[in-house]
């Protein structure tokens, strides 16, 4: 819930009027009527489609209404292109501070950084937030970019922070604006990463015991048990170690990348919860601008890589100490119990690389605590590879295909996994999700510069196995695997 808040905040704040914390709870409020429904009713009773469907209408209408109702209207209406401004308003590192006016002999020493053979500029443009330099690229994006950068802050020194963007007209520009980093006081960092590490490990703590708790609820021990004896606690602990590391190697394939290309965040921070999962995940905030497009791309990657690594031999090993069933009328995808393992290419694959000859067509899972971990783990990996906006897919594709081509890839995910939904219920909630995320992703400071043939490589891997995780095992494959 913590994480739905931090998305919703940061998305909409500075676009609409109406309060954050009634925006989340209207987009909240069919989770809460799936889970009062659980508490009253158990896991093992499913709510009658109504209760999903109608509530998340309703309230998908109702955000959409709340939000246009207090939508800011952008003050500056000049003829630059919407995308623009929106780029700007998102870069969570310009704070939309007024830009001191720069005097006429400041403008001369301005248009000396754009050397003509490099960056030929034309006009610029005074915003309140930013000074946009309009102007035609002569050499290589990262060369200008280094050059130019060099070049305003030997006249301007840390004054601003220089942003190159990809123009709507495919003519990139350069955006001077506050920088609110170097007028920020660094005698209490050693306090700061202080207060870091306690609070992370703070959190892990509780995510620890909710998982613990979560964890102990599958293997069937009763809360009244557990209290007169905490020894049975154990039996949670498979679940929640291995869902603490998937989630934990995670964050830390983003933190360590971030560090390589010195780039300022925080620590992960787990986010308890005492009911569902025992958790709603982990994050990490990124405090200091993004250079270019490839570390972008790294940082992205990095941590659905290094979750995934870490989720295939947990899942492995979970699928071989879980129980082959029989199909029944409760199998689901969000059934532990009897879960068919057909749902996905690649947990079809891995059941049948565990379980071998044990698995047939008419064969369902009753998974291991740690299996439940590791499916939740691929779940969450798909999650966050999603190419959309502000999720790690939606990083990826920005880095690989520029700013603008990825908001049109973000519009085709929506549609397809909302098409996809209608074969596979248990996506619709994904897919009522994605509408909420912002198309438009967060510029960084040389968003022009390609990335070079590895890194797109490595990309397109990455939505291959997105496919493999949310696509259903194709009849062809399963009589193949005989399954």
């Amino acid at each position: 819930m913590g994480l739905t808040y931090l998305i919703v905040q940061l998305s909409v704040s500075h676009i609409t009027r109406t309060p954050v914390w009634l925006l989340w709870l209207v987009l909240m409020t069919p989770a809460f009527i799936l889970i009062g429904w659980t508490l009253i009713y158990g896991a093992k009773q499913p709510p009658p489609p109504a209760l999903i469907i109608w509530p998340l209408f309703i309230c998908l209408l109702l955000y959409w209404i709340l939000f246009q109702s207090g939508r800011q209207i952008p003050r500056d209406t000049q003829t630059q292109p919407q995308a623009t401004g929106s780029q700007l308003a998102n870069h969570s590192h310009a704070e939309l501070l007024p830009v001191r006016p720069i005097e006429p002999i400041e403008e001369t020493n301005l248009r000396s950084c754009f050397p003509w053979s490099v960056y030929y500029i034309q006009n610029i443009e005074y915003r309140p937030q930013a000074v946009i330099c309009r102007g035609q690229l002569r050499t290589g994006a990262s060369q200008a970019y280094q050059q130019i950068k060099t070049n305003i802050e030997g006249q301007f020194g840390d004054r601003f922070l220089v942003i190159f963007q990809e123009g709507m007209d495919g003519k990139p520009f350069f955006v001077l604006v506050p920088n609110t980093q170097a007028s920020k006081q660094n005698t209490r960092r050693g306090l700061e990463n202080l207060t870091q590490v306690g609070t992370a490990l703070f959190l892990l703590f509780l995510t620890l015991i909710t998982t613990t708790l979560i964890g102990s609820q599958i293997e069937g021990v009763e809360l009244t048990k557990l209290t007169s004896d905490f020894t049975l606690l154990a039996n949670g602990l498979p679940y929640a170690l291995g869902l603490i590391t998937i989630l934990g190697i995670h964050e830390l394939g983003h933190y360590f990348t971030a560090r390589f290309h010195k780039i300022s965040s925080t620590l992960p921070y787990f986010i308890p919860v005492p009911f569902f999962l025992g958790t709603f995940g982990a994050f990490i905030q990124i405090r200091s601008p993004i250079p270019n497009r490839k570390a972008l791309f790294d940082v992205s990657i990095a941590g659905p890589t290094a979750g995934f690594i870490a989720t295939l031999p947990l899942l492995l090993w979970g699928l071989s100490h879980s129980e082959v069933v029989s199909l029944n009328d409760k199998m689901g995808m969000l059934n532990p119990n009897a879960l068919n393992p057909k749902y996905s290419i690649l947990l079809a694959l891995l059941s049948k690389l565990a379980l071998g000859s044990e698995l047939t067509a008419k064969s369902a899972l009753d998974l291991h605590p740690l299996a439940i971990a590791g499916f939740l783990g691929l779940i969450v990996t798909a999650l966050n590879l999603m190419p959309v906006g502000q999720l790690d897919g939606g990083h990826i594709v920005h880095a690989m295909f520029g700013q603008r081509t990825a908001v049109v890839i973000g519009h085709i995910a929506r549609l397809l996994l909302l098409l996809l939904s209608f074969v596979r219920q248990e996506l619709l909630l994904w897919a009522i999700l994605l509408l909420f995320i912002p198309l438009i992703d967060e510029p960084t400071l040389n968003d022009v510069t390609e990335l070079d043939n590895k890194r797109d490589v490595l990309g397109l891997l990455a939505i291959a196995v997105l496919l493999l995780i949310v696509l259903p095992l194709p009849e062809a494959i399963a009589r193949v695997l005989q399954i």
